[in-house]
């Protein structure tokens, strides 16, 4: 708490206070691909901005196509230079996450980094097209998806370049509020027992237990992938619709905790392509450093039992779509 109230540097050398530029000066990232999930607003859209600064090749993966081109033509403005592409992707939906795949692999290009950043948060009850509570299918589920049709790809490039691929799913501190076993398995669609905040903790906690498996199962395999998850802050962006007056209320007796967009897509781009990082997978990172996250987070049965149901909700899905 002291270290994000003062911005005191963690081991790192960076902090709280930290920018995403700063973070990433002197970094050349002329020979990354990334794919950015909505990465037209927000922390996302800062990412998109600076590792196109640092001259990436980035991808937006976005819903609004509209935005996507905004934000693409203000970073032209400001860099000429940028190669930016955008991809319509609506997370909420498995056949979207499909197309979205389809498209990317078609355009036959590399792919070097992942960052799995666009989100809901704290939204009433509903399921969305495959049937699944929103704030699930969109945090976890759609990710989940997109990264293992998009894995292969991710080491082809690994193999052939020789280059590190990275895998950043954002997470939240919100990830501690969850329901007492983790993830409700037995009843991720009940109404009755339903309570936003606690369904978006549980999505944050899946963004975790993902990454923890994911690492583990490439590292048995030997791939040249590594994959982190990591809480960029308290900022006040479109995120947080469904709850404004709340954000804002609560903003006003915690304002020491909150960063501005710059700050929040530090921890995002560090751990993206900062070459310290290089072998590290993983982990769960915060204001630019390793942190612990909650004892549920680091449970890797839990970890293993999601990988199970978020393929078994998958292959259901694809079986209703199919017929």
């Amino acid at each position: 708490m002291l270290r994000l109230i003062t911005g005191i540097r963690g081991a790192s050398g960076f902090g709280s206070a930290s920018t995403a530029e700063e973070v990433t000066d002197g970094v050349d990232a002329t020979a990354l691909t990334v794919i950015i999930t909505g990465g037209a607003s927000g922390i996302g859209l800062e990412t998109t901005r600076v590792l196109a600064l640092r001259k990436a090749h980035v991808i937006i993966a976005a819903r609004n196509m509209e935005a996507a081109n905004e934000a693409k033509q203000c970073i032209l403005n400001e860099n000429r230079t940028s190669r930016i592409d955008i991809l319509k992707l609506d997370l909420s939906s498995l056949k979207s996450v499909k197309a979205f795949a389809d498209n990317f692999l078609a355009l036959n290009l590399p792919l070097n980094i992942l960052i799995n950043n666009a989100g809901i948060m704290f939204c009433p009850f509903q399921l969305s097209e495959d049937g699944i509570e929103m704030q699930f299918a969109t945090n976890h589920l759609g990710h989940f998806y997109l990264t293992n049709l998009l894995l292969d790809k991710m080491k082809e490039t690994a193999k052939s370049t020789g280059i590190e691929g990275r895998i950043v799913n954002l997470s939240s501190v919100a990830h501690l509020v969850c329901p007492r076993e983790g993830i409700r398995f037995h009843n991720i669609n009940d109404k009755n027992s339903y309570q936003d905040k606690v369904a978006y903790g549980q999505s944050k906690l899946a963004n975790i237990l993902h990454a923890n498996e994911l690492s583990r199962r490439l590292q048995e395999e030997g791939a040249n992938i590594t994959v982190n998850s990591v809480h960029p802050g308290l900022i006040m962006t479109n995120l947080m619709r469904h709850s404004a007056f709340l954000m804002r209320l609560l903003r006003v007796f915690t304002c020491l905790l909150w960063k501005n967009v710059p700050q929040g897509a530090a921890t995002t781009c560090y751990v993206a392509i900062h070459p310290s990082l290089n072998g590290v997978t993983g982990k769960y990172f915060s204001d630019c450093n390793e942190y612990k996250p909650s004892k549920l987070a680091r449970d890797e049965v839990l970890a293993r039992n999601l990988w199970d149901f978020s393929n078994n909700l998958i292959n259901a899905s694809q079986k209703i779509i199919d017929k």
